[in-house]
């Protein structure tokens, strides 16, 4: 069942996480304390189980160590939370039914805690238990999906740009395939790296991973406008309010849904090859679209 296999997912990574990161009371105290109350808020670990169903279905089993490259996923995901949190950018005051990481802790802390998790992401990359070239390819993928061209960082940079503003069709597929969705394919991709894929299975993870990256943020859209905060978890309606570039607000509810649903048919199709060791990955789309926070 997929409920299982999340949750495994998200005990493997927790395990992870705990054994990888500082402990809370490791000198300096205070900067750990921030990175560890964001990173074991209680996210869903979507990008890690992602990671480690990709590197499944191409190996037959559970490649060793690839929880701890799962773990380098979550830790770079939470220093993006954490900063897109921050009142020069967002500025919002929760975040997975906590308080952020800059309103707990204050703002250089934040910042600092971000930049931390960031930076032993890499040094838990450059200890990956796979092949030399593995970890090469595996941390220039990911070091591209984070940066400013097609990335996270050059997404983020658009989205604000683009707050008050008309955004066209264009600019706003940009902002959300590089925001959200470069780090979830990057997080299927480098599954296929870390077990030593071939090419043309690389080519159809990342197809895979780049339409349910973008289905991901529209459903994200969809449920910033349909849930209360307490659903989701985080201060809802924030997009309408700081007038985003968003799918609902470019084409509606309706229309977003359906644009969403039609990705998720895309990601699967581009799976085609794999036949049934795909079938995880499969529902794990279908997930992405259905869920409600």
């Amino acid at each position: 069942m997929l409920k299982d296999t999340l949750e495994q997912g998200r005990i493997v990574t927790d395990e992870a996480l705990e054994r990888l990161l500082p402990a809370a009371n490791q000198y300096p105290s205070s900067i750990h304390r921030a990175m560890r109350h964001s990173v074991f808020a209680g996210g869903k670990r979507l990008r890690p189980v992602l990671c480690m169903e990709a590197a499944l279905m191409i190996e037959g089993c559970v490649p060793d160590g690839v929880e701890e490259l799962g773990a380098a996923l979550e830790m770079l995901h939470t220093y993006s939370l954490i900063h897109d949190d921050l009142p020069a950018l967002d500025n919002d005051d929760l975040r997975r039914g906590l308080p952020t990481c800059h309103k707990a802790f204050g703002e250089a802390t934040a910042i600092l805690a971000g930049d931390a998790l960031q930076t032993y992401a890499y040094e838990v990359l450059a200890k990956l238990q796979c092949s030399a070239e593995a970890r090469v390819a595996i941390i220039g993928e990911i070091a591209h999906a984070t940066g400013t061209i097609g990335g996270m960082i050059g997404g983020q940079v658009m989205d604000l740009e683009a707050e008050h503003t008309k955004a066209d069709a264009q600019t706003l597929e940009y902002i959300h395939r590089s925001k959200t969705g470069a780090l979830l394919t990057a997080s299927v991709v480098i599954g296929g790296m870390y077990a030593e894929a071939s090419d043309s299975q690389i080519a159809s993870l990342r197809e895979f991973g780049q339409n349910i990256g973008l289905a991901f943020q529209i459903v994200d859209d969809v449920l910033d406008v349909t849930q209360t905060s307490e659903q989701l978890g985080k201060t809802a309606g924030k997009d309408k309010a700081t007038e985003k570039a968003t799918y609902p607000a470019l084409f509606g509810v309706d229309a977003s849904i359906k644009m969403a649903d039609e990705l998720v048919a895309k990601a699967d199709a581009a799976l085609t090859s794999f036949g049934e060791a795909a079938a995880t990955l499969r529902e794990l789309a279908q997930f992405l679209v259905e869920r409600k926070k």
